[in-house]
């Protein structure tokens, strides 16, 4: 396992635990190559240190470590393997966990150890002094063998508000044994900032030990917590990616990472490197499959968007006037949100984003932001819509709406048959460079049948249809009118391989929504693709 130092000093510990800690999500569930792949993401990030499981504890993880001895090259972390002490009454050279460990091929290993008395005698169902003992020996025995050794105190907090005396027993027989540093767990996820900060405090000064901080978000606080920890002395923060992790998750690491390079002016990755964290957060987000949300401090995609009308207008003066920080400082973009709360500033902002010049023209503006405010009164909204956006921004500011292909009648039919089978038919017509196309498709919908039989009648005139494909679709029912009808607002997500565009329809039937909102996206594809309507 190849690996060379970032350049950045050993007195503050960047330690990322997503593969193993991270990886208790509920839902999520890692590949020995998704494990290797967000490993490689998290070195790109340059994290000082990546937890990369517990190997001999399970069949994947054995596997994975395995598998990085031979192919994980690192050039900024320096990797970990994580394990318990060794057990009860039995010798750390004969313990077959901590044998693992030893033959991890990893240059650092984290123990996890009892810190809370009550942990000890019921779990490990040992009494207090062989749980010091076992500490102290299986510290001493990795260390003999030449690896790193950090420990996780767990449950500390609680345990120090049982027993202060035996939990800071714990942290000296571990640095007195030879560990580097020892992590305080707030495993269970309880505590808030400031208690917290008092007891971190309190450790460095009863046993002069280097101390790491490791926080659950149960109350919400998992990065406040950090930070508190980080204010009190602790110079070793452990965290995930995202904040996954069991329960409500782990302190997110990179909200952490850019509260201390921005606000606290510490560097603590290498120069620069804090850039690439919009595009590895959402890169691991693929990975795992979890969608990232999307008001995730720092790396949400809503993190610098902008809705108000007074917020545009300060913001176009100078845009640090509603934004704590540069946006590009975390590799993220400001966003200016199209809605009925926009302002003439929002939509020169937003038009300037999407690459059309309005020129400045009041009345043109001013006209632009009645349609929007009138449009959005009946169902529409553009906040995530920005295709249907700009085709209207184009439609304004020529007089005319692009287009391809005008849609002149169709029909869904659905039936269900004796057996069961369900068969659902479309049969759409359109008119495109002057003629009438009459088609059909069938589809496990309506609205999918439509979109075959659409694409199937227009591919012959415009072959880039095909590299067109809808990703996801989406239905939202409004509020009902006169008791009874509902209006149907969809939205729809198309890629062409290279980005993704999203377009929007609203109708009181759910079929003539998504007709609308299928219109634009192909229309507005066939834009990108260079073609003149």
């Amino acid at each position: 396992m190849a690996q060379v130092t970032s350049g950045l000093d050993d007195s503050f510990h960047i330690y990322d635990t997503t593969l193993r800690d991270g990886a208790q999500q509920e839902g999520l569930n890692l590949s020995v190559h998704d494990k290797l792949t967000i490993a490689r993401h998290l070195d790109d990030l340059g994290v000082g240190f990546i937890e990369g499981g517990w190997p001999g504890a399970n069949p994947k993880d054995t596997e994975f470590f395995a598998l990085a001895k031979k192919e994980l090259k690192l050039k900024n972390a320096t990797f970990v393997a994580f394990g318990a002490t060794r057990r009860p009454h039995v010798k750390a050279a004969d313990d077959v966990l901590l044998a693992a460990l030893r033959d991890s091929g990893a240059p650092a290993v984290t123990l996890v150890a009892k810190s809370y008395d009550r942990h000890v005698d019921l779990a490990l169902k040992t009494t207090l002094d062989e749980n010091l003992q076992m500490i102290r020996d299986s510290i001493s025995h990795l260390r003999a063998e030449g690896q790193r050794v950090f420990l996780d105190a767990e449950h500390f907090f609680d345990g120090y508000r049982a027993n202060r005396a035996y939990a800071l027993e714990v942290i000296r027989v571990a640095m007195e044994a030879g560990a580097d540093v020892a992590a305080l767990c707030d495993t269970n996820g309880g505590m808030l900032p400031d208690e917290i900060a008092d007891v971190v405090n309190d450790v460095i000064g009863a046993t002069s030990a280097r101390i790491g901080i490791h926080c659950h978000n149960d109350t919400g606080c998992a990065v406040a917590n950090s930070m508190a920890a980080v204010a009190a002395g602790a110079t070793h923060v452990q965290g995930t990616l995202n904040g996954y992790g069991e329960r409500t998750g782990n302190a997110d690491l990179v909200t952490i990472i850019a509260n201390l390079e921005l606000k606290k002016k510490k560097e603590v990755l290498p120069v620069n490197a804090l850039r690439e964290a919009f595009r590895i957060s959402h890169a691991v987000a693929e990975v795992t499959n979890i969608s990232p949300s999307p008001r995730q401090p720092y790396t949400g995609v809503s993190a610098f968007a902008h809705k108000a009308g007074l917020h545009a207008s300060a913001i176009k003066v100078d845009p640090m006037l509603y934004q704590h920080e540069d946006p590009a400082s975390v590799g993220n973009d400001m966003r200016m949100l199209v809605s009925d709360m926009a302002g003439r500033a929002s939509i020169e902002l937003k038009s300037q984003e999407l690459g059309v010049d309005l020129g400045g023209d009041r009345e043109l503006i001013t006209r632009i932001v009645e349609k929007v405010k009138e449009m959005e009164s009946r169902g529409f909204t553009f906040e995530a819509a920005d295709a249907s956006f700009e085709l209207l921004l184009l439609e304004e500011s020529t007089g005319k709406r692009p287009s391809f292909f005008s849609i002149d009648h169709w029909l869904t039919t659905t039936e269900h048959d004796v057996d069961g089978t369900i068969i659902t038919k479309a049969e759409v017509t359109v008119t495109a460079q002057g003629k009438e196309i009459t088609c059909t498709g069938a589809g496990n919908g309506p609205v999918n049948a439509f979109d075959t039989a659409l694409r199937d009648g227009l591919n012959e005139l415009y072959p880039q249809i095909s590299i067109l494909e809808l990703t996801d679709y989406k239905v939202r029912i409004l509020e009902g009118r006169l008791g009874t009808g509902a209006i149907t607002r969809v939205l729809i997500e198309t890629s062409d391989g290279k980005g993704e565009w999203n377009t929007v329809g609203v109708h009181e039937n759910v079929i003539a929504a998504s007709a609308m909102a299928l219109e634009d996206a192909l229309t507005f594809g066939l834009l990108r693709q260079g073609l003149k309507p």
